[in-house]
């Protein structure tokens, strides 16, 4: 079935975009076989068909991402898309949000039980000693992870090594993990402590959970966006006032302080499950993704400056699920399939959680939330 008209013309609006086949999902080829599946499913049955759809145009301006992109978000939850639509036109109206990669690094805490609290301390003061080794083994083991460092964490006669890595443009957690094992097989051999117990994951990596050292590291990629919007276009597209949002974006930071949250955002998850299941992402990664601190304030000007920081955007442009095929299509669209590309998804990664804030945030401020999801996330049938 060929794409609905609007769609094509979305696309076409993109010249970016005027050469790009997409048979997978525009349905014109046959569903793939176990065989094809291999190393994604195990008992595999069928797929799971997620619409999608196409929010946009979002203008960045990052190192990678340099232009306006059609962003793929696959989802059930009608007006989701309308509503991201909605906050990447009020960036683009305001000339674009600028974005950076502050920093990389993914996570793997084995844990060491030893005989007593002297031998622990024997065990870090041995395994800061031997860096050099950490890296070789790394190299040896993986082509694209690099060791980055380790961190001791030492309680009594346990001690959780965190180690970390740079694992190029793939996710990288499985990369992690088998890089790991091999330098604790060496650790456990060559540093001369007695290791009662030893388990390659200790639930201390934040692998898959929000947690509280979000913010003091980073995992998987770690992204900060600006945009400042003309009082016009938060009036014209987002139909508020700079003085409402940051109002409401003030009431909405002390609820996140009195319930706990761990950052200040609204609603991240809801456009990150989106990307990653269209994309070919680690959809679970959405559970430590979200985590974020979106502020708005009222410049001098009048007008509204939105910055966000995202310290968990755990993202790949190769491996796991993106060489499947309506995944690498997705990823194709935004210019983000294949090597050398795992910056720029993050950065319009950070993008799509920046307009879904402003959208909503904008919607709750002047209450047009609940009007909104019953013109559009209910059917009448």
């Amino acid at each position: 079935m060929p794409l609905p008209p609007t769609a094509l013309s979305l696309l076409k609006g993109d010249t970016s975009l005027h050469n790009l086949d997409l048979p997978e999902l525009e349905g014109r080829t046959a569903l793939p076989t176990g065989e094809d599946l291999r190393g994604n499913i195990e008992n595999y049955i069928g797929m799971a068909r997620v619409p999608v759809g196409l929010a946009g145009p979002l203008l960045i301006s990052g190192e990678e991402a340099c232009g306006e992109v059609m962003v793929p978000l696959a989802t059930t939850e009608g007006a989701l898309v309308a509503s991201y639509s909605r906050g990447m036109k009020a960036i683009t109206s305001a000339g674009g949000a600028v974005v950076r990669v502050l920093e990389t690094g993914v996570q793997r805490a084995p844990y060491f039980k030893l005989e007593d609290l002297p031998a622990a301390g024997r065990f870090v003061a041995w395994v800061l000693a031997h860096l050099e080794d950490f890296a070789d083994i790394t190299s040896k083991t993986s082509r694209y992870a690099r060791f980055k460092k380790v961190k001791p964490i030492l309680e009594g006669n346990s001690v959780t090594l965190v180690f970390e890595f740079f694992t190029g443009d793939a996710a990288g957690q499985n990369m992690v993990t088998i890089c790991t094992d091999q330098i604790c097989r060496h650790v456990i051999d060559a540093c001369g402590e007695v290791i009662q117990e030893f388990y390659i994951e200790s639930n201390a990596s934040g692998d898959k959970k929000a947690n509280h050292q979000s913010f003091q590291s980073v995992r998987g990629r770690k992204v900060s966006i600006e945009v400042t919007l003309p009082r016009s276009v938060v009036g014209k597209v987002l139909k508020s006032t700079p003085e409402n949002m940051e109002r409401f974006g003030r009431a909405a930071a002390y609820g996140s302080l009195k319930t706990g949250t761990l950052g200040v955002q609204a609603h991240c998850a809801n456009g990150l499950a989106a990307l990653f299941i269209a994309c070919g992402q680690d959809a679970a990664c959405v559970a430590e993704a979200a985590v974020g601190i979106v502020r708005m304030e009222v410049d001098t000007n009048g007008d509204l400056y939105v910055a966000g920081t995202f310290p968990n955007l755990i993202v790949g442009s190769v491996g796991g699920g993106t060489r499947l095929g309506t995944q690498r299509e997705c990823l194709e669209i935004i210019g983000c399939y294949g090597a050398g590309k795992a910056n720029r998804l993050a950065e319009i990664t950070a993008g799509v959680c920046l307009a879904g804030e402003l959208s909503i945030l904008a919607a709750l401020a002047e209450g047009h939330f609940v009007q909104a999801h019953a013109s559009l996330g209910r059917r009448k049938d």
